[in-house]
């Protein structure tokens, strides 16, 4: 007996919807195949981004080529579970809705030996035929068909694909810091530094944006660390981490009623008593200095993963 069927994503980012009507009229584009994030992110106001949150539209983002299982469809839209995104709200994965056109039936990839990530902040996934090309986030995991001298032939929802040899990395590899035995905590802080700048986005899973977990999630993900996807389940896994001990790399959580109540943030520690976080639809990824930070009385633990 077959198992349950299994899909990737199709588009650079595809958006994990609540419910088939969550999406405005204003989120065509990121609904199309191919989907237009930037084209999306750039005409929303905060008003638009604070409406994702506030009507309770946006689950949680797929990248390219990331494989999900179904659970149900209803007309062009299917209801998925992504495995990779642990949460407490399904035992199988992040659920939610994605539309049909932005997905593709998952082939056996039982026989894969290798895999490529994108290292850089974003890479241009190319093909030959017919001629194409899509911008990937950081991240994004492909399947390798063959290495040459330039780049990395890889296996692609839309079939044989090319990707830069500087902007990617054989994800068997440790990825290279040019720092001999570097503080394992470290290593996420030293990512997520080179996103500063970078828009905050409910929901986001991608370099095109982020939300507070996600960008936690991503950031130890990169790592080859698989942490939960929300802040509320990543409060309550890893290994506590005193005040006074903390390094960097660990994991600060704040809650509402001065600590006391629902977790709602979290950031990640970045040493001498400074955080890199990504904040709100207002913000953007930044580094701030812990003490007379507007949620200091909010800190309510200290997890970590690495």
């Amino acid at each position: 007996m077959s198992g349950p069927k299994r899909v990737r994503a199709a588009v650079s980012v595809a958006t994990v919807w609540t419910s088939p009507d969550s999406p405005r009229p204003l989120d065509e584009p990121a609904l199309r195949h191919p989907a237009a994030i930037t084209e999306w992110l750039g005409a929303m106001t905060v008003k638009d981004k604070l409406d994702l949150n506030g009507a309770n539209r946006i689950q949680t983002q797929m990248l390219y080529g990331t494989e999900a299982v179904v659970a149900e469809e209803n007309g062009d839209w299917v209801k998925v579970f992504i495995p990779e995104q642990s949460t407490r709200k399904e035992g199988a994965g992040y659920p939610g809705w994605v539309p049909k056109r932005q997905l593709t039936e998952a082939s056996a990839q039982s026989s894969v030996n290798q895999w490529t990530e994108v290292s850089a902040p974003r890479a241009l996934l190319t093909f030959r035929s017919p001629k194409a090309e899509i911008e990937l986030s950081f991240l994004t995991r492909l399947p390798v068909i063959e290495e040459t001298n330039d780049g990395v032939v890889v296996d692609t929802p839309h079939g044989e694909g090319f990707l830069p040899k500087d902007q990617v990395r054989i994800a068997s590899r440790p990825a290279s810091s040019g720092v001999e035995e570097e503080h394992a905590g470290k290593r996420p802080v030293r990512q997520g530094m080179r996103f500063i700048g970078l828009p905050y986005l409910w929901g986001g899973m991608s370099s095109f944006g982020y939300d507070c977990s996600g960008f936690a999630y991503s950031m130890h993900k990169s790592q080859g660390i698989l942490i939960p996807r929300d802040a509320s389940d990543q409060a309550v896994r890893g290994q506590v981490v005193e005040r006074e001990r903390l390094e960097p790399g660990d994991l600060l959580f704040f809650a509402y009623e001065e600590g006391k109540g629902r977790v709602h943030h979290v950031g990640i520690y970045a040493g001498d008593n400074r955080m890199l976080h990504s904040p709100d639809s207002e913000g953007c990824i930044e580094l701030v200095e812990l003490d007379g930070y507007k949620l200091a009385k909010e800190h309510c633990i200290s997890r970590r993963y690495w």
